[in-house]
């Protein structure tokens, strides 16, 4: 396979965004450019989105609330289903 040298420019600021993302997902922005261009071609156009999972706010404050119980010793914590179904009959 022949390669060649592809040079462009972009903001400084949006090329390490992108590296800090891809380096994320395990890629270097070589092999993230030779996907999005394989794929383009492949789909005919621009091929995909390739996001994190990034929790909105809600989920993000949830998740957070439910560490926060969970190392919070004065709140009661159950052990089995048993105990947690006896604990609401009471």
């Amino acid at each position: 396979m022949a390669t060649t040298n592809l040079n462009i420019r972009t903001d400084k600021n949006v090329k390490e965004q992108a590296e800090a993302i891809f380096s994320e997902l395990g890629l270097n922005m070589t092999t993230a450019v030779n996907m999005f261009l394989r794929t383009t071609i492949r789909e005919n156009g621009i091929p995909f989105d390739l996001k994190l999972d990034t929790p909105n706010s809600l989920t993000a404050a949830a998740i957070e609330e439910g560490r926060r119980i969970a190392y919070d010793d004065a709140i009661k914590g159950y052990s089995s289903i048993e105990d947690l179904r006896n604990a609401l009959e009471e």
